[in-house]
């Protein structure tokens, strides 16, 4: 695609290297360039408007206009503009935030530790595992299972945590001592005649051999997402999660929840972790905890977690770890305002509701031909194409019904994600039930735009 020399286009082909992009493609066809925010739309540099259905990535809860979060920023960099949490030095909206956080765990909690993004928190708490398996005296008890097709960050840490092939390929990843387990994708990975209670207990039954044949000494630790998000919107099956927490508890692993997608209000409660009754250790948290009006995160740890660690600290002198902006005063402000607002408007029941008619709108559309599956709760949805439901089959090249929904959707006047052949969907929380609608709109006239360019079998 040829663009005018020196427009924004050609300038971002000529100097910006993109994140999770094909550079050779882009080259060609350049950027799509988004110049402002309107609640849940988004408008590009030719003033086209868009919903944007991904909320960003999965993480403008509030859209992208909130008045009070741009304040509560341009307050604090008024007051204090930057400071850190290194050498006993504090602030108090690192304070303030750390307090509200615990005070709505799920579960007890006992410290927070700041940290800038959701790979650095999983970064993080996998290193913590070790300093505390070495605090423990357990040196061998460093492995970590994660799931295929999980996501939670692209570090080499983070990113061998991640089960998707496109995160490892040409990486040297993953590092050793990762391992993956059963992706718990009932539609795909179900076998003929499993029940989905069925399918759950092999997924336990799959993680507990791989504890035994690794053994029990040797792992530390199981990663997982309440609701997989980047590996294309995977709902647990029922039963899920009451069956993979007596296997943890059995062999002593630690349950790392990854809220970063889930938490503060998406899944239709507070937290993921509370919707699918999970009891974890430790709480990873970013994304919505500031809408992304700042880059922030945030890990919880209970004391069972942190003791050790503060032992180890005061042995050694000192915990070696820690980040320049992490706890940033600017993004704790926003945090913080974020957090009221959503408490305030009741976004949290909103999201149920409006949750309710979404799927709902969703599921009506399952009949039709190019659909195989759609999963979701509160407000993520996957919409996955086929062109064969029996054989659960897409088109011949992987992906290419997901890039042509992709493209349809934009012409409506939507953003999504397509993950492969899936069409994700996580709008912002503040989406209302017209908004909904329109959204559905186009989702249906993609899908006809889809049945005339891939017919079913």
């Amino acid at each position: 695609m040829n663009h005018m020399p020196n427009s924004p286009e050609a300038r971002d082909i000529a100097y910006h290297f993109h994140s999770y992009t094909n550079a050779i493609a882009h080259a060609e066809i350049g950027p799509m360039i988004i110049e402002k925010g309107d609640g849940i739309y988004v408008f590009d540099n030719q003033g086209t408007k868009y919903i944007e259905a991904m909320a960003g990535l999965w993480s403008a809860a509030l859209g992208f206009s909130e008045e009070r979060l741009i304040k509560a920023a341009s307050d604090q960099m008024r007051e204090l503009p930057f400071y850190h949490n290194f050498t006993h030095k504090s602030h108090s909206k690192a304070i303030d935030l750390a307090e509200k956080l615990i005070s709505i765990a799920p579960v007890p909690m006992s410290k927070v530790f700041f940290t800038n993004s959701g790979s650095e928190a999983n970064d993080t708490v996998l290193k913590m595992i070790w300093y505390r398996s070495n605090a423990l005296g357990k040196p061998e008890k460093k492995k970590i299972i994660s799931r295929i097709r999980g996501y939670h960050g692209v570090t080499l840490a983070s990113g061998s945590l991640t089960g998707l092939p496109y995160n490892h390929k040409s990486f040297d990843m993953p590092i050793d001592r990762i391992l993956h387990t059963t992706c718990p994708h009932y539609w795909r990975e179900g076998e003929t005649g499993e029940s989905e209670e069925e399918f759950a207990t092999r997924c336990a039954n799959d993680l507990e051999a791989m504890i035994l044949e690794e053994g029990p000494e040797t792992i530390a630790a199981f990663f997982a997402e309440p609701v997989m998000g980047a590996g294309g919107v995977v709902v647990p099956p029922k039963t899920y999660w009451e069956k993979i927490q007596p296997v943890l508890d059995k062999y002593d692993v630690l349950l790392v929840a990854d809220e970063v997608i889930c938490g503060f209000g998406r899944t239709g409660s507070m937290f993921g972790t509370e919707t699918f009754g999970m009891n974890p250790d430790v709480m990873v948290m970013s994304k919505q905890i500031t809408s992304s009006y700042a880059p922030f995160s945030a890990i919880m740890i209970n004391e069972r977690f942190y003791e050790p660690i503060a032992e180890e600290s005061g042995r050694i002198g000192v915990l070696g770890h820690g980040y320049t902006g992490a706890g940033h005063p600017v993004g704790a402000a926003v945090a913080l305002e974020n957090l009221a607002i959503i408490e305030e408007r009741d976004l949290v029941q909103q999201t149920r509701e409006n949750g309710v008619q979404f799927l709902k709108g969703l599921r009506a559309l399952a009949d039709h031909p190019n659909v195989g599956e759609v999963r979701g709760v509160g407000m993520i949805a996957g919409l996955e194409l086929v062109t064969n439901k029996e054989e659960k089959l897409a088109g011949e090249t992987p992906g290419q019904m997901g890039l042509a929904a992709n493209k349809a959707l934009l012409e409506e006047g939507v953003i999504i994600r397509n993950i492969m052949d899936t069409v994700a969907f996580c709008p912002p929380l503040i989406i209302e039930s017209s908004q909904v609608r329109d959204l559905l709109n186009g989702v249906e006239a993609m899908l006809g735009k889809i049945e005339k360019a891939f017919p079913a079998a």
